[in-house]
């Protein structure tokens, strides 16, 4: 090992703590601990094969389609993204900013489907279809 990098792991593996590191080289701790993962002790190295996780992504949801979603049979992750999300009123409706992984809301468009119908409120396919872009937009 060469550079500043490996004089870090060395100081790290010698006991100077994460914040003296940080100090000492005018970093931040966090790009020290970006230094030393390997070596902190919950650090687990990931398969090459491994898919990488899917991170959260923040969609505006319509309220008539957060509404219906409420009043829903809903999975636990699902019920726990709808519930955290925040309220943006919007004219004499309001938004639902909805923050979870892609799949979680494709699982939440999904629920939705029959907003689609011929029998459902003009608005509420709207409102629907609107998601619907949203979370078509996201790669898959």
């Amino acid at each position: 090992m060469r550079g500043p990098v490996a004089v870090v792991k060395r100081s790290f593996l010698e006991g100077r703590s994460i914040a003296a590191l940080a100090r000492d080289h005018g970093v931040s701790r966090g790009a020290i601990r970006t230094a030393v993962a390997d070596l902190l002790p919950d650090h687990t190295a990931a398969a090459p094969e491994a898919p990488v996780p899917e991170l959260p992504v923040t969609l505006d949801m319509p309220g008539e389609v957060a509404d219906f979603l409420r009043a829903a049979e809903l999975e636990p992750a699902e019920r726990v993204a709808l519930d955290e999300g925040q309220a943006v009123r919007r004219g004499t409706g309001y938004t639902l900013r909805v923050s979870a992984v892609p799949a979680v809301h494709r699982q939440l468009l999904d629920r939705c489907q029959i907003l689609d119908g011929t029998a459902a409120v003009p608005a509420r396919r709207k409102a629907r279809r609107e998601y619907g872009n949203r979370v078509g937009a996201l790669t898959p």
